[in-house]
């Protein structure tokens, strides 16, 4: 890892497809040269000015527009603070029951309203940070209510309503409702459509990053079509990139395929578009944000101009559209080339306030505003209702920028849609006879990947072995109950089948998952006779008891998270390290996480 002076950190990057592969050589490019994407600083957040508003109020009572402006326009992000926007927050925190300020626009001036003391300070309190407070949902199968794992928020705002296919743990399951923080699903033979549960965590690639990556196949194309030899080319990029001759060479290998058939490339300055089995395929190199935007756009337009809903995805590499109405690529080539004469914020502005992406911003501004519980979630407020609600108020202007500045990238969007319009960028429909060209064969295998469905008895035995290899490489600290001075880490795998301490002999060894220093301090408080109240010291001493009769099974099982009680049962019910001792584990976790949820 190299986390000392002077040592360097060192990796191996395992990479997935071409596409990844050639990513990660811009990235490591980029990194060893300290070329590092630029922070981009939010302009003039409503929520966080509301926020600090209150927390002028609470001392002084009162505030006038010149003192905030005053104040505020000293901090980069509201260096263009005015008098309007004021009055545009001021009226939400008037209007609020119960008001956070008592705004009079004649005098420019907020007010601590009267009466809402309590109400104020616990608004204030409760959203000292302005990291969104996440909610996650058990997933439970219907049938039996056994727990299949944690959605988080990010993916139940984008896809949580009922018949929405998804996959977890390895198969495809089909929501039929969600209730709080719980939703309740059944299994589903038929993948088709499924979407992975981990989607909407995923870093986004920037749009530098994902133009390179179409500066090197625009390179291999060009070098290729001067006659060159693909090693000549693979050599060329070694000496920039910092990857091995092989790697290089299978990185390349579908856009040398590309040119072998006589197909144009999509480069950082070309898009080329193609039909394929009822979609449509835009290779754009534009990055995560740029290509969300894009298919946002064009799903839209599609929409409006069809009638029917259509679905699009989108990678950092490509755009897949899902055809409807007898749409095909010369539609979509025709709306490239024109997109930039549209009002682009217009289109934009009505097709996000329709996507699960607004709708978690608008609900994180809304908490962090203290208009929402931070309980509050997506089975009971209806996007419509929670749209009208918040219309025309800073909260829903916020979220509008929220989504605009982090989930989409406009600026971008539209800047590279001129081009395409002047013919900088130039849009290029393919004819490949109903067979997928190479590089449309990459990001179709890469959906399918991710949706690749896992046989069940191999997914029990992945799920197993993954077990095994977290609980035996969790780190823990043994503590010795018996002389009170013997405190160290140490990895489970690397524990003796008998656990005793180096110190005195004792076999009444604790397991904590606390710092060395802290438990130290306990255990010195206890030899001064104070009494230690905290429920995990509890723990750990039961811990010991355990460990005593069980050694290195005991901590194992303690190192999952499991009760006392649980272990206890786990131990004495099985024997070694069998599979039914793990799965025994296992169960013992679900039992826990779904007591969690209850």
């Amino acid at each position: 890892s190299g986390h000392r002076v002077g040592r360097v950190a060192k990796g191996v990057v395992v990479t997935m497809n071409s596409d990844d592969t050639l990513e990660s050589m811009v990235i490591c490019r980029k990194a060893l040269r300290e070329e590092l994407e630029p922070v981009e600083i939010p302009e003039k957040p409503y929520d966080v000015l509301i926020n600090q508003i209150v927390a002028e109020l609470i001392p002084r009572g009162r505030l006038y527009f010149y003192q905030i402006l005053r104040v505020f326009r000293r901090a980069y992000p509201f260096r263009d603070l005015t008098e309007e926007d004021l009055r545009f927050v001021g009226e939400y925190m008037h209007n609020r029951f119960p008001r956070l300020a008592w705004l009079s626009v004649e005098d420019q001036l907020f007010l601590k309203p009267r009466g809402s003391r309590r109400s104020i300070y616990r608004y204030f309190f409760s959203n000292l940070s302005m990291i969104p407070d996440e909610k996650d949902y058990l997933v439970l199968n219907e049938e039996d209510e056994t727990p299949l794992g944690i959605l988080h928020e990010a993916f139940v705002a984008e896809y949580g309503r009922p018949g929405v296919k998804f996959i977890i743990r390895g198969r495809p399951w089909k929501i039929l409702n969600v209730h709080e923080d719980k939703i309740y699903v059944k299994p589903e033979e038929d993948p088709t459509g499924a979407i992975p549960s981990w989607v909407g965590e995923e870093i986004p690639v920037p749009l530098e990053v994902a133009l390179e990556v179409g500066r090197i196949k625009g390179l291999v194309e060009e070098r290729l079509r001067e006659g060159k030899a693909v090693g000549e080319v693979v050599e060329e990029l070694a000496a920039t990139y910092p990857a091995d001759a092989r790697t290089i060479e299978r990185a390349i290998a579908e856009v040398v395929e590309q040119v072998e058939r006589g197909l144009p490339v999509p480069t950082d300055r070309r898009v080329v578009v193609e039909d394929w089995e009822g979609n449509v395929i835009v290779h754009a190199n534009f990055g995560s944000l740029v290509n969300r935007t894009l298919a946002r756009l064009l799903g839209h337009l599609i929409s409006e101009e069809t009638g029917y809903p259509v679905g699009v995805q989108q990678d950092p590499y490509r755009v897949v559209v899902q055809t409807a109405g007898g749409l095909d690529s010369s539609w979509v080539v025709e709306r490239l080339r024109h997109l930039a004469e549209r009002d682009l914020e217009g289109i934009l502005r009505s097709a996000v306030v329709k996507t699960g992406l607004f709708k978690r911003r608008l609900i994180h501004v809304a908490r962090k505003a203290g208009a929402l519980s931070k309980y509050a979630n997506f089975s009971n407020i209806t996007l419509e209702r929670l749209i009208k609600s918040f219309e025309n108020t800073a909260i829903f202007e916020e979220a509008i920028k929220d989504t605009m500045r982090k989930d989409l990238d406009v600026k971008n969007t539209m800047v590279l849609l001129e081009k395409m319009s002047r013919g900088e960028i130039e849009v290029v429909r393919i004819e490949t006879g109903g067979e997928i060209s190479p590089l449309g064969r990459v990001g179709i295998e890469q959906v399918r990947m991710k949706t690749d469905i896992v046989p069940p008895e191999r997914m029990t035995r992945i799920i197993l072995e993954s077990a095994k290899a977290r609980l035996l490489n969790e780190s823990r600290t043994l503590a010795c109950f018996n002389c009170h001075k013997y405190v160290q880490v140490m990895r489970i795998r690397d524990l003796p089948d008998e656990i005793r301490c180096p110190l005195c002999g004792s076999t009444e060894i604790g397991i904590l998952a606390r710092e060395e220093p802290e438990v130290r301090r306990l255990f010195e408080r206890e030899e001064r006779g104070a009494s230690i109240k905290e429920r995990w010291w509890a723990r750990a001493k039961g811990s010991a008891r355990l460990i005593s009769a069980y050694g290195k099974r005991a901590a194992i099982v303690l190192a999952g998270r499991v009760s006392l009680e649980d272990a206890e049962e786990i131990l004495e019910e099985t024997e070694g390290l069998s599979d039914q001792f793990f799965e025994r584990i296992l169960e013992a976790e679900r039992k826990a996480l779904k007591k969690r949820f209850l």
